[in-house]
């Protein structure tokens, strides 16, 4: 295998957590073509992240995230299966993301919340966010409670 070719699985399986097999096998089939082999590996994980939805989460986090003005502040509660993904990088990025999220763009409930584009990157809702992490990990992953407090506002009920 040539160093191109490496590169080309090495990338497609940090941005879609597909088993490097796998990657290579899709690549061969689109005869090289990323592009196309990216969209069938992330169409994968997100049905294989949908075959984990009823799986229990127990585990997780609190993030918080405070609005550089001071004036804004979000809490986030993310769930998982287990305290290794909790302890993870890609969940912790999530976690923040999400309350980043939160903080910028209010949302009545989590239903509201998964539907938003993500800020960051508006081709994305947050539910594709939270369903490529479910395939990179393995694990089910949920977006628990989430509360947004702006200064001066009153609260909602």
């Amino acid at each position: 295998m040539d160093k191109k070719t490496a590169d080309k699985i090495r990338k497609l399986r940090e941005s879609t957590g597909a088993p490097v097999i796998r990657v290579k096998n899709v690549l061969e089939e689109y005869k090289g073509d990323e592009k196309e082999a990216k969209k069938l590996l992330k169409k994968e994980g997100f049905e294989k992240a949908a075959k984990r939805k009823d799986r229990a989460t127990s585990q997780g986090l609190v993030e918080s995230y405070t609005h550089h003005s001071g004036k804004i502040v979000s809490v986030v509660e993310l769930l998982c299966e287990t305290d290794f993904v909790a302890r993870n990088e890609l969940f912790k990025k999530l976690a923040h993301n999400i309350a980043l999220q939160v903080a910028s763009m209010e949302a009545k409930n989590v239903k509201e919340l998964e539907k938003q584009e993500f800020i960051k990157d508006p081709k994305k809702i947050i539910l594709d966010l939270v369903k490529e992490v479910i395939a990179k990990t393995g694990e089910n992953i949920r977006i628990g409670r989430f509360y947004r407090i702006e200064l001066g506002q009153p609260a909602k009920s």
